[in-house]
C-alpha cells in the first residue's frame, strides 16, 4: 500500500510534498536577499462575509506563465481525480501575479501549489476534508454550485503558493494544506524567524499587486472574488469560469 492510500480524510493533503522549510535555507535566504530579517509585523486579517456575484466579468482565463514562478500542480500529481496538469487563472490576476514575481528580490521567486478548480475537484476535496469530523470550519470551502457563490478557487481568480529560493519552494511554517493553527497568515507573528519573515514578505508583495490573503492559510490569496470584494468593499469581478477549450 502506497503513503497517499494509507491517509485519510485531512491526511489526504499531505502530500505530494514539494517544500522544504525556510529554517533549512535560512542562511542562503539571508544572502540572496538583503532586508528579509526586518519585515514590518501583518495587520489584524478579517474574514467578511462575501457578498453575492451580480455582475461577473467575462475575462478570459490564461495558463500561469512566468520565468520567475514555477507551476507545482500538486493535486494532479497527488491523483485528485477531478484535477487537471495544467494551471489556470483569470488574465489581469496572473498579470498581477507576474508583476509579485518580477518585484521579489533577486533568487526569490514564486512557486504555484494550486488555481483555477473546476467544481468537481471542489467537491472532491471538500468531502475529503469534512466527511470524517475534527476539521474546523474555513479551509476547503463548499462547493456552491450557485453562480452567485462560487468558491474561490472556481472563479480563476485564487491561487495558493509560496515563495521559492532559486527554483525551490519554500514551506514557512507549515507545508500546503497543513490544516492547523500554524497555518493562519499571523500564526507566527509572535515567532521571530526566517518563516516569520518570509510569510510577511510573502503577504506585502501579493497585497501590493492587489490580492487578499485567507486569514487561515497563508498560502492561499484570492483577487476579484467575493471575499476579496468584501475585504476591499467593492463589488466582485468573477464568477465561475473554465479555460478555453
Amino acid at each position: 500500500m502506497s503513503d497517499r492510500e494509507r491517509l485519510h480524510g485531512a491526511e489526504r493533503f499531505l502530500l505530494p510534498c514539494y517544500t522544504v522549510a525556510a529554517e533549512t535555507v535560512a542562511d542562503e535566504i539571508a544572502a540572496a536577499s538583503v532586508g528579509i530579517a526586518a519585515q514590518p509585523s501583518l495587520p489584524g486579517l478579517i474574514d467578511p462575509t462575501p457578498t453575492a456575484v451580480t455582475d461577473p466579468h467575462a475575462e478570459p482565463m490564461v495558463p500561469i506563465a512566468h520565468r520567475r514562478i514555477r507551476v507545482l500542480s500538486n493535486y494532479w500529481h497527488a491523483g485528485w481525480e477531478a484535477a487537471l496538469p495544467t494551471t489556470w487563472l483569470r488574465a489581469e490576476a496572473a498579470e498581477r501575479l507576474g508583476h509579485v514575481a518580477d518585484r521579489l528580490p533577486e533568487r526569490l521567486g514564486l512557486a504555484v501549489f494550486d488555481a483555477w478548480r473546476p467544481l468537481a475537484l471542489q467537491a472532491e476535496l471538500y468531502h475529503a476534508a469534512y466527511d470524517e469530523p475534527g476539521l474546523p470550519d474555513g479551509y476547503v470551502a463548499f462547493p456552491d454550485p450557485d453562480p452567485t457563490s462560487p468558491p474561490p478557487h472556481v472563479t480563476g481568480g485564487t491561487a495558493d503558493l509560496t515563495l521559492t529560493l532559486d527554483g525551490l519552494p519554500l514551506a514557512l511554517g507549515t507545508g500546503f494544506d497543513d490544516f492547523t493553527a500554524l497555518a493562519a497568515t499571523d500564526a507566527l507573528e509572535a515567532t521571530p524567524g526566517v518563516a516569520r519573515e518570509l510569510r510577511r514578505l510573502l503577504y506585502r508583495a501579493m497585497r501590493e499587486a492587489g490580492f487578499v490573503v485567507l486569514h487561515c492559510e497563508w498560502w492561499h490569496f484570492e483577487f476579484g472574488t467575493r471575499r476579496w470584494a468584501a475585504i476591499k468593499g467593492v463589488t466582485p469581478k468573477y464568477g465561475p469560469t473554465e479555460p478555453p477549450r
